[in-house]
């Protein structure tokens, strides 16, 4: 009996060494496929409509013959900054004040692009009855990471409304937030599409407000890609960032099979991402990176004690975006063209 228990525990100690060297080499293959003589440019992002472009490129790259920009999916805001800073990825779709931090930490980066915009949401508990921000007084509200523009916003929020420090402000990466709604573990959450979106149409939660409705033109995400890769090929930063900008202008006119191929890269269902779509007026041809809205995100950071000083000299380097031929993206392929 006794030889036969440690038999059995020997062949489940087995399996799961087993089962775990094929992760691992799983994973290995994965990130070493072997693409021929294809160039293969990595992106970080996280499943959001302003990060659409991402899931896009990749889809559309995959049969091209000379590029393949491969998407790399995050759940945190951190780990994304962590691979870019080790040259694991080559650009990060990140929240647009967490660029500012990496900056002021020596970090070589430029904005290169942004994403696209309105398309952020604030969505209270459905049992607490919220109408009005002010209503959100004393409740628990999470944002994706402290150094972001949902962070922000309501900071200036409460101090509009005479609430401030009257919100219990927690952070809380993006793909958790339904669940812990739900669960309640939180009475609201400010976030991008579609994680709202899911909340809403489960019915599980009520809208509180669209960001366009209190900062419009606000920035959620934009790309950085470090100096040094810059340098190293500034004509495959170039394609990206063309790529990318005509990814989300094709994105804004066929925004039911673009949905449909996102979903897939995000691990929801198309259905809640058209919702997300449709409900929303999301603004796809903003994408030129300007100092003016750098420069405003870094002042405010600094009016809320989250950096010492609102230096990005820098920062913004719009030449890739700025030469974006915008024509002629009515068809899938004509993203790369």
């Amino acid at each position: 009996m006794l030889s036969d228990l440690k038999q059995s525990k020997s062949w489940r100690l087995a399996a799961w060494v087993i089962g775990w060297l094929l992760l691992i080499s799983g994973l290995h293959l994965w990130l070493n496929f072997d693409y021929g003589k294809k160039q293969v440019f990595t992106m970080g992002y996280m499943p959001v409509i302003t990060n659409m472009a991402a899931p896009l490129l990749d889809h559309v790259s995959k049969d091209s013959r000379d590029v393949y920009f491969k998407a790399m999916k995050f759940s945190s805001f951190a780990e994304m900054a962590s691979a870019l800073r080790s040259d694991k990825i080559q650009a990060a779709f990140i929240i647009a004040p967490l660029s500012v931090v990496l900056h002021q930490q020596g970090v070589d980066v430029k904005v290169v692009y942004i994403g696209n915009r309105h398309e952020s949401t604030l969505v209270a508990k459905k049992s607490l009855k919220v109408r009005s921000f002010e209503d959100l007084g004393g409740k628990t509200v999470a944002v994706p990471i402290r150094y972001s523009g949902h962070n922000l916003s309501l900071l200036e929020l409460m101090d509009k409304h005479g609430m401030q420090g009257r919100l219990n402000i927690v952070e809380l990466n993006p793909p958790d937030m339904a669940a812990a709604l739900a669960a309640g573990s939180l009475d609201a959450y400010y976030v991008g599409e579609p994680f709202a979106a899911k909340s809403l149409k489960s019915g599980s939660a009520d809208l509180v407000l669209h960001v366009e409705d209190v900062w419009p033109n606000f920035i959620c995400n934009l790309v950085i890609v470090k100096q040094g890769t810059i340098e190293r090929d500034p004509e495959l930063v170039r394609k990206f960032v063309h790529g990318a900008a005509r990814a989300s202008l094709w994105a804004g006119k066929h925004q039911e099979q673009a949905a449909e191929i996102a979903a897939k890269y995000w691990s929801q269902t198309p259905e809640v991402a058209q919702f997300a779509l449709s409900s929303r007026k999301v603004v796809f041809d903003h994408f030129l990176p300007k100092q003016e809205e750098l420069q405003q995100i870094a002042d405010l950071m600094v009016k809320h004690g989250l950096i010492a000083n609102n230096t990005i000299e820098g920062l913004v380097d719009d030449q890739f975006a700025a030469s974006v031929k915008i024509e002629d993206v009515s068809q899938l392929t004509d993203i790369l063209q």
